[in-house]
């Protein structure tokens, strides 16, 4: 299993980008699994239903089964975030985990840039950042990819993702505690 980021400021098309990238190595007969962080609090399910109506009375997590799809929610309830070495001992195997966000880790990571939308590079003062994905040639000495040359982003994901036991030996792999 092979660990790979992408990073970038809000509104940059991380996720547009990220979509492409499942789709290509689908292609290529990959299996895809994604982490994605995000600093805003986030609901996956509803108010009103059972799972939420437990998760609210005070389950730790709780996990839902359907004909189609499962998902696992887990509570913080105050406690820190975990690490990333932990949320990937938790995700299943796979050829290459895609992680959005967790900007700071030290792994290999491609940001998505574009001029136009007015916000500064991460690159050079968040880790990892082996190359940029923009829409125009950067403004700075970098290698870069143009965004719409999904073949060759693809490519330089694959050839620079981590084994997953390089991530995991960036933090622990124990969930922080209240």
């Amino acid at each position: 299993m092979k660990v790979f980021g992408i990073a970038g400021r809000s509104g940059m098309g991380k996720t547009t980008l990220l979509e492409k990238l499942v789709a290509e190595f689908g292609r290529r007969g990959l299996s895809v699994s994604l982490i994605k962080h995000s600093h805003k609090d986030i609901e996956v399910d509803r108010p009103g239903k059972d799972s939420f109506r437990l998760r609210e009375a005070g389950c730790q997590e709780v996990l839902l089964l359907g004909a189609s799809r499962w998902a696992l929610m887990h509570e913080l309830r105050g406690a820190e975030e975990p690490p990333l070495a932990y949320l990937l001992s938790r995700i299943q195997r796979c050829d290459l985990v895609l992680v959005e966000g967790f900007k700071s880790g030290d792994f290999p990571k491609l940001e998505v840039w574009r001029a136009e939308v007015g916000k500064p590079m991460l690159w050079p003062d968040w880790p990892g950042i082996v190359a940029l994905a923009t829409d125009a040639p950067p403004p700075v000495e970098r290698p870069w990819l143009k965004l719409e040359d999904i073949g060759a982003i693809a490519d330089l994901v694959w050839q620079h993702a981590a084994p997953m036991e390089a991530a995991h030996g960036q933090q622990g792999t124990e969930m922080p505690r209240a």
